[in-house]
């Protein structure tokens, strides 16, 4: 690799001296979206585009943070850098690195699929594409949202007509934003886990609307009968489910694809709605960049890049600490409040 490479801190621009979702400490860190797992804190300087500066200073504590609106531009060291919407959660991502005329993206984490609480995926022509590959096997392709939507309205309605709390379990940061702006608040109220409630507070200060909730643990039992609760996956212990009667269980996430996933985690409902690009997503995107070179990093890197390869495309594999989407992971870096 020439513009970028991989070292024991991250991924590293040499000619510009600066660092990529770095995780550990360095110097200077470009931050693709304020998910735990590309957001570490300790370093000493951050770049991240605008939108996300709200939900990286909770996440990251009094740091030192300069942003970029979407599609402006710095020179570091001669190294032109531009960020664009990765449509991902509010404020992700992608990074464009220009140097002597060779341009490469980091794509960070993303989807194609539209999104009122965040900017729309933007794709962005390089000469080398670093692409995230999740979901990149062909089983995944998402169904169009309006259904996946009304079906949660369904189920929400049901458990509502006999007094059952509804409680979904879907990611702190921008899954459950999502939600939030797809339901329908008409059917009843809308309660939420403080680590929730606190990621709320970030999009509501950066302009997304989203519909009134309230915070679950100053709820009492009564309240909550029927209503919509909006929990991530770590609050899903008996002792933290233990102030609903008789709740109804569902889990929000792409990996609900598979049904044996669902059954493993005891879920009486799996909805399938994810923040990544689903098979057809990435296979477009990665086209739409007109890339020479691809490298594809955490998830199904291997069945990608055979089939780019097949296609013939230069593709290689590239070995990163980023986890990617899991439902029995933290790694949106939610609390337990």
């Amino acid at each position: 690799m020439a513009l970028l490479t991989v070292t024991d801190s991250g991924l590293y621009c040499p000619p510009g001296d600066i660092f990529i979702d770095p995780w550990r400490p360095v110097p200077h860190a470009i931050i693709t979206h304020g998910h735990a797992d590309h957001a570490r804190p300790g370093s000493r300087h951050y770049l991240a585009a605008a939108p996300s500066a709200a939900i990286l200073r909770k996440r990251l504590g009094d740091i030192r943070l300069d942003t970029l609106d979407y599609g402006d531009s710095v020179a570091v060291n001669g190294v032109r850098i531009s960020l664009h919407p990765a449509g991902h959660v509010l404020g992700s991502a992608q990074v464009r690195l220009e140097h002597r005329g060779e341009v490469w993206v980091v794509s960070g984490d993303y989807k194609t699929e539209p999104d009122p609480t965040c900017a729309p995926f933007e794709a962005v022509r390089c000469h080398t594409f670093v692409t995230e590959s999740t979901f990149a096997l062909p089983i995944y392709r998402w169904q169009p949202q309006r259904d996946v939507f009304g079906a949660i309205n369904a189920w929400w309605r049901a458990n509502r007509a006999v007094g059952r709390t509804s409680v979904l379990f879907a990611y702190s940061l921008g899954k459950a934003q999502r939600l939030l702006a797809g339901v329908d608040p008409s059917i009843g109220p809308i309660f939420c886990h403080g680590a929730v409630e606190a990621i709320n507070a970030c999009y509501r200060e950066t302009g997304v609307a989203l519909p009134g909730t309230r915070h679950v643990a100053a709820a009492s039992r009564e309240d909550v009968g029927g209503a919509l609760v909006i929990a991530p996956p770590s609050a899903d212990t008996p002792g933290w489910m233990r102030r609903f009667s008789a709740p109804a269980r569902a889990i929000v996430s792409g990996w609900m694809q598979v049904r044996g996933n669902r059954r493993r985690r005891a879920a009486e409902r799996g909805f399938v709605l994810s923040d990544h690009a689903d098979w057809p997503g990435l296979l477009d995107s990665i086209a739409a960049t007109g890339a020479e070179r691809v490298f594809a990093t955490h998830g199904f890197t291997g069945p990608l890049v055979r089939w780019l390869r097949e296609s013939g495309m230069a593709a290689d594999p590239l070995e990163t600490r980023f986890e990617g989407d899991s439902v029995d992971t933290r790694h949106d870096g939610e609390d337990t409040a």
